[in-house]
């Protein structure tokens, strides 16, 4: 002990440290077991070391930030867009009903036209008998007996146009309708002639549009 007090004297009275130094005490018994750091001289008896250390500096300023530039004007909103959808108005359809009875469809209230005659009972011309001659002596003439029947013929005298009648389909008989009538020209399709199917052709372009315009859920 005598031996290590000089020590731990001279290693505390050590040279002053600079202002750029800090310096830290490391207390140790005689074992060498860390028993505390200090930025003060050990206690009496504890075994002691200096440990320079630079002093925390504040770091060199910063260079001034420039001016913020000043912030552009925010560019006007666009202009609502404003755009007017028309809406086709479903077009009316027709059932109209033939002289046989069955039904079709049309896309007028006109149904198809057929020529429809007259016809009237003609009788045929015959001449009137002769009152019988008087009989000899003078007096009357004894009565005619009765006239013939007259038998009439039916012969046409002339005609007219007449149409189908039709009547206007409700639009949810309509969309009803439009997919059961696409639905027939498909299974009559290749039974058919030509001629027909261009017909037929037609009529199912005609439905596909009409349900595209009068029945999008459809």
């Amino acid at each position: 002990m005598l031996l290590a007090a000089p020590a731990a004297a001279q290693t505390a009275s050590g040279p002053e440290p600079d202002q750029d130094s800090v310096t830290i005490y490391r207390c140790s018994d005689s074992q060498g077991r860390l028993l505390a750091l200090r930025d003060s001289p050990c206690r009496p008896g504890e075994r002691q070391e200096l440990v320079r250390m630079q002093r925390p500096q504040d770091p060199p300023p910063q260079p001034a930030r420039p001016a913020p530039a000043a912030t552009p004007a925010p560019a006007p909103a666009p202009g609502r867009e404003v755009r007017i959808v028309t809406v086709q108005a479903p077009q009316p359809m027709y059932e109209c009903t033939a002289p046989d009875g069955t039904t079709y469809l049309s896309g007028t209230d006109a149904g198809n036209a057929r020529w429809v005659p007259f016809w009237a009972v003609a009788y045929p011309h015959r001449p009137h008998p002769r009152p019988p001659a008087p009989p000899p002596g003078g007096g009357h003439a004894p009565p005619a007996g009765p006239r013939p029947p007259h038998t009439g013929v039916v012969v046409p005298a002339g005609g007219t146009w007449v149409r189908d009648p039709c009547v206007l389909l409700p639009p949810e008989e309509l969309c009803r309708r439009l997919p059961d009538r696409r639905y027939e020209i498909l299974r009559r399709y290749h039974d058919t002639t030509p001629s027909e199917r261009q017909a037929l052709d037609r009529e199912q372009r005609d439905i596909d549009m009409r349900m595209q315009a009068s029945c999008p859920g459809y």
